[in-house]
């Protein structure tokens, strides 16, 4: 599994990033790695929410808002989107 996450200004992607932690995927270890991805990133590491994690399990995304970071942020969010390479949808 891995993560992508995209800093977003109004429509336009200003950053992106594709992250494999070392070893299994661990939901239990989502701060250390949104927090790693932002250290990566150069950008602050925003307060993760219940809401974020319910969105993420069900929709395996989330997005974080300018609210969402103590710090200040000059874009308009950040998304992140976890996905399994190998589990592409097969055509007939």
């Amino acid at each position: 599994m891995k993560i992508w996450t995209k800093i977003i200004q109004g429509e336009k992607i200003l950053k992106d990033s594709v992250w494999a932690p070392d070893g299994a995927f661990d939901y239990s270890c989502l701060g250390n790695y949104i927090e790693e991805i932002c250290n990566k990133l150069d950008e602050p590491t925003p307060i993760i929410l219940r809401k974020h994690l319910n969105h993420l399990n069900e929709f395996g995304n989330t997005h974080f808002k300018q609210e969402d970071f103590v710090e200040s942020v000059f874009f308009d969010r950040m998304a992140i989107e976890i996905f399994d390479e190998n589990s592409q949808k097969k055509t007939k």
